[in-house]
């Protein structure tokens, strides 16, 4: 597994056996328990995890998070440490890379500001600029849907068009953060919007950003 990814992976992990199979996330009404059977289940049953996209194979998606969901907690745990099975695509240093790093990012940010007590956790540039090279291949699809336009904003000024249209808003912060916020996470997101006002409000209700 390359850097960052394992990292990420061992963060999440470390994390959701600290908070334990009880505690809340940002991923609406999952739990802690609930969010390690997803992730499980993403990594060792393709034949389930299509759900996540494919609208028609969700029901099949949840039926096997469930059963997941029941296993023990710690057994969930030590399957995401341990890492994906060798037939999975997730065992490629390249596909590890590019889904996995993003993947566990976004959750440990989902367990951590969901807890009361949350601070602030500082990212190294070189992760930050591997996040926002992520985002400018993916910016558009994740805000193919939104009811505004949309340009992210970096500190130093680059930007990226999440989509075009009028009125515009523009998300200033750093990459982990835009990241967060095209993910959906917009209120745990620390952006600063400028731009029309009932667009900014539009933008923070809507459920349309992400896949």
């Amino acid at each position: 597994m390359s850097t960052h990814a394992k990292r990420e992976r061992l963060l999440l992990a470390d994390l959701l056996e600290t908070e334990g199979p009880d505690a809340p996330t940002l991923c609406e009404d999952w739990n802690t328990r609930d969010l390690a059977a997803h992730v499980v289940v993403r990594e060792r049953r393709p034949d389930a995890a299509g759900g996540i996209l494919i609208k028609q194979l969700a029901p099949r998606l949840e039926r096997v998070m469930a059963e997941f969901a029941e296993k023990p907690y710690e057994e969930l745990i030590q399957l995401i440490r341990t890492g994906p099975p060798r037939f999975s695509p997730f065992s490629l240093k390249q596909i590890d890379e590019a889904s996995n790093a993003i993947e566990f990012y976004v959750h440990t940010e989902d367990v951590r500001r969901a807890q009361p007590d949350w601070a602030p956790r500082e990212l190294d540039p070189v992760f930050q600029d591997a996040l926002w090279s992520r985002l400018e291949r993916t910016a558009r699809l994740m805000g193919r849907s939104v009811p505004t336009g949309l340009v992210l904003r970096r500190p130093d000024g680059q930007t990226a068009v999440a989509h075009r249209g009028t009125p515009v808003v523009t998300a200033t912060g750093q990459p982990s953060e835009l990241l967060l916020f095209l993910y959906g996470r917009q209120n745990a997101a620390d952006v600063e919007l400028e731009g029309d006002k009932d667009a900014i409000a539009k933008l923070h209700e809507t459920k349309q950003l992400g896949i």
